[in-house]
């Protein structure tokens, strides 16, 4: 008889071994279907991005030599911002559709010498299906923003910024960006393809042929 209560304590340990193992596989659930940074990524959500990365490898040649093309795609970095109307605004809105992603400053000299190739790229093939996404991170002076980009003859780009410089942060959390500007190509599922540190001519053969492999996905 007094052997009963030492066999049953075990019991409770083992009922708490099993739920922390049912909280350790829920955890991993979880992890799957939101991914990192509490962005929802289906398991193999990214699976097609996969394949067409390949066919992209090739053509990261000439003026987007410099593009690091995704060799496993993931699920964008969360970002949030303004849009033109100056109404909160975030990645998830452009779900559909391929964008570029640019991060500028108006003190950012290659970013000067970069924007009007973006404006013409989003001339060349902007749509419902691809849009140029130009973020500004400027945190003071901000009405230098409008006439840096009629100096830089820009007529074509919606403005997207950040006052708080929020996306910057998050991006280089995420080791996805070093400095400016730095450029991000990302899929209409939201997937990410590839990421070009510095300035690139957009407007030229090599990035329409980039950007036009996406869009015939």
């Amino acid at each position: 008889m007094t052997n009963e209560p030492s066999k049953l304590k075990p019991q409770p340990r083992r009922r708490a071994a099993a739920l922390a193992v049912a909280l350790v596989l829920s955890a991993g659930v979880l992890y799957g279907i939101y991914g990192h940074a509490g962005k929802e990524t289906a398991p193999g959500a990214c699976a097609a991005a996969a394949t067409l990365t390949q066919t992209l490898a090739p053509l990261a040649r000439g003026e987007v030599a410099a593009l690091s093309v995704a060799k496993r795609p993931r699920g964008a970095t969360p970002l949030a911002f303004t849009g033109p109307d100056e109404a909160p605004l975030s990645l998830a809105a452009f779900k559909g559709r391929t964008i570029l992603l640019n991060l500028w400053a108006t003190w950012c000299v290659p970013c000067r010498e970069e924007m009007p190739s973006l404006d013409k790229l989003q001339a060349q093939l902007g749509g419902p299906d691809f849009e140029v996404v130009a973020i500004n991170i400027d945190t003071t002076r901000l009405d230098r923003r409008q006439a840096f980009l009629r100096e830089a003859g820009v007529e074509r780009l919606a403005f997207y910024a950040d006052r708080s410089a929020d996306v910057f942060q998050a991006l280089k959390k995420a080791g996805k960006v070093t400095g400016l500007p730095t450029t991000l190509l990302i899929d209409p599922d939201g997937c990410e393809l590839g990421v070009m540190p510095g300035p690139a001519d957009w407007a030229s053969q090599d990035a329409q042929a980039l950007v036009k492999a996406v869009l015939r996905r």
